[in-house]
Order: C-alpha cells, then structure tokens, then sequence
C-alpha cells in the first residue's frame, strides 16, 4: 500500500476490484480552499484505455507488483509467442493478444521487455526502433521521385510498411516500432 502522494510516473496501481493502471503523468495541486488533492492520467495495462482520475491528497492506493525483465524472443509456435528469461533460462509463452502489433517487429533471437504480474504476462515493450530487411517491394517509377511519394513494402516478419519510392528489395531499413514509419537506411 502506498498513498497518492508517492505516486510517480511508471507506477502499477490496483484500482476498481483489481484492474491494473499504469501512472502516465501526476500532478499534486493544493487549491487556495480545500485540501490537496492529486489529478492523474492513467493507462489500463491491458486494455491501452487512458483516463484521468483524481484522488484526495493521501489517500491509500494498492500499488501492484508488476515485474520488468528484459528477455530474448525464441519463437512463434502457432498461437504463442515464446520468450527466455536470459538469467534463468525460463521460457515464458506470451499470447498473441498481448504481443499485439509488436508481433510486426518481432524478429527471433530479438530482446524486449516482457512486464509480468502474478506470473501472467500483462505487455511487451520493443526497443524503439528495430531494423528490418524488406523481403519485397515493387520498383518506384522514374517520374515519382520529385513528389518524395511512398509506396508499400514488405518486411522479413511480414509488415507491410510505407518507404521512400527509391527503397529497394534486400535493403536493410530502420522502423519506429511505436507507429510503424520508416526512419531511414541502414548500412
């Protein structure tokens, strides 16, 4: 148990019969009448929804214990996606539901964050930007090149991302694993 005023940003709450809110952003406010008081942003872990709560000044909140480690992406089998814990060598299966649409930039042998609370996987975080090979794209036609247009190409784990028409087939590209864009070449 902790109160809200030890609230900081990154913190794991267990509000409303159980439901886990990460802390996004804090703010204490002490109005000239009335006692203090604590407005928050808060993420849902498993579901993404933000909300703004607020809470009186020193209220008990129930902080979760939600456990951060860095672990190594094995392989796909199917259905789950499998991780090793690269200090006990555990492997954790993690579902495609929580995986999301990091399954995109997903390469074996990758690293990622995995959160974990009570021994269930609740996310996954992928470093901010992955390189990826592009396995096929059309060629950018000769007149388009002024314009700086973008055409379709598909990456080694499947994705189709938006790239500069004058990208080929077999480079190598750096993507932004948050919104998907291309961010440059890689040499």
């Amino acid at each position: 148990m902790a109160t809200t005023n030890d609230l900081k940003n990154g913190m794991t709450l267990k509000l409303d019969g159980g439901a886990l809110w990460s802390v996004l952003e804090f703010q204490h406010v002490k109005p000239g009448k009335g006692g203090a008081f604590v407005r928050t942003k808060l993420k849902n872990v498993t579901s993404g929804k933000v909300v703004d709560k607020t809470f009186n000044a020193g209220v008990k909140v129930e902080v979760a214990n939600v456990d951060r480690r860095e672990m190594q992406y094995l392989y796909f089998d199917g259905d789950t996606y499998i991780f090793m814990d690269t200090e006990t060598y555990d492997q954790i299966p993690v579902s495609g539901e929580v995986v999301g649409k990091n399954a995109d930039y997903l390469l074996e042998n990758s690293m990622a964050t995995v959160a974990i609370h009570e021994g269930e996987p609740l996310y996954i975080e992928l470093a901010a930007a992955v390189e990826l090979e592009i396995t096929q794209t059309d060629p950018g036609v000769q007149g388009d090149r002024s314009t700086g247009g973008t055409k379709p190409a598909t990456v080694e784990t499947g994705a189709v991302i938006q790239v500069p028409l004058f990208i080929s087939t077999g480079e190598r590209i750096k993507v932004d694993t948050r919104t998907g864009e291309y961010l440059g070449r890689v040499n």
